[in-house]
């Protein structure tokens, strides 16, 4: 009998997992974003407490002989075109990357989808504790580094005056969340994608981290913090299962179905 009736099982199991109901979904998005906007501002002030910060991860990136961020900015700031297209860049692909990241995976693979937003959730969450313990003041404050606000002074600019700025805490640099969605953007879309091609979109985090640099928004420290709170949630929340059920695509290679895997589960 098992015989019989397990490959007309095999047929009528979806290819793929259903998508999650969309305005749920939608919600839970929206609520990532003004999680990540609303939670900065909560943790304002301390300014004095952000500046001696700023002093101490400047030294200890000296002490342990990190490149100077000056090395990045020198580079940028050989011409107005490439700082302003660095300052853009910061500007205005960070939202819109992810989002554009998160509908395509939820229309193509539900399965990744459901694993890229809980890892985004719980990085963003995580780095929201980070304001109230550590404030940091970026670089591009910090006296005596030879470092220059490049929104500022070439535009375009995302931030105003500090003291008048209240959409955002420009106190808030640690850890980088430009550079932590950078980078999971490129790790989910090389798991999600079969292209031989995919490891092309590590481009991204990594001109995210030049700019991030090069417009003195963050330190190099920023970027680390951001990578090694990415790598927990990975750790954590594991990535599709696969298993040998459907065709491969653009590889020739026979792909897979994707199964989630709860999280704790043996890899």
């Amino acid at each position: 009998m098992n015989a019989r009736t397990e490959p007309a099982e095999a047929e009528t199991a979806p290819a793929t997992p259903a998508r999650p109901p969309l305005i749920r979904e939608f919600l839970l998005v929206a609520g990532l974003f003004l999680v990540y906007k609303l939670g900065r501002q909560l943790a304002t002030g301390h300014t004095g407490d952000a500046f001696r910060n700023a002093r101490r991860v400047w030294d200890l990136e000296r002490a342990v002989h990190l490149p100077h961020e000056n090395a990045v900015q020198s580079a940028l700031l050989h011409g107005d075109t490439l700082v302003r297209l660095a300052n853009t860049y910061y500007a205005t692909v960070h939202f819109p990357a992810t989002l554009a990241f998160l509908v395509w995976l939820y229309v193509r693979r539900p399965a990744h989808y459901v694993w890229a937003r809980r890892v985004l959730a719980v990085v963003t969450t995580a780095a929201l504790v980070l304001p109230f313990t550590f404030p940091l003041a970026p670089p591009r404050m910090l006296a005596g580094t030879g470092l220059v606000d490049t929104g500022r002074v070439y535009g375009p600019s995302v931030y105003g005056p500090p003291s008048s700025d209240h959409l955002s805490n420009q106190f808030a640099a640690m850890p980088s969340l430009h550079f932590g969605w950078a980078l999971m953007l490129a790790i989910g879309l090389i798991a999600a994608t079969g292209s031989r091609w995919r490891p092309l979109w590590l481009l991204h985090p990594l001109i995210t981290l030049l700019v991030i640099v090069g417009t003195a928004n963050h330190y190099w420290l920023d970027a680390l913090v951001a990578t090694v709170m990415l790598g927990l949630a990975l750790a954590v929340i594991h990535p599709p299962r696969r298993t040998a059920t459907t065709a491969g695509r653009g590889t020739g290679v026979p792909a897979v179905a994707l199964e989630p895997v709860p999280a704790g589960a043996a890899r």
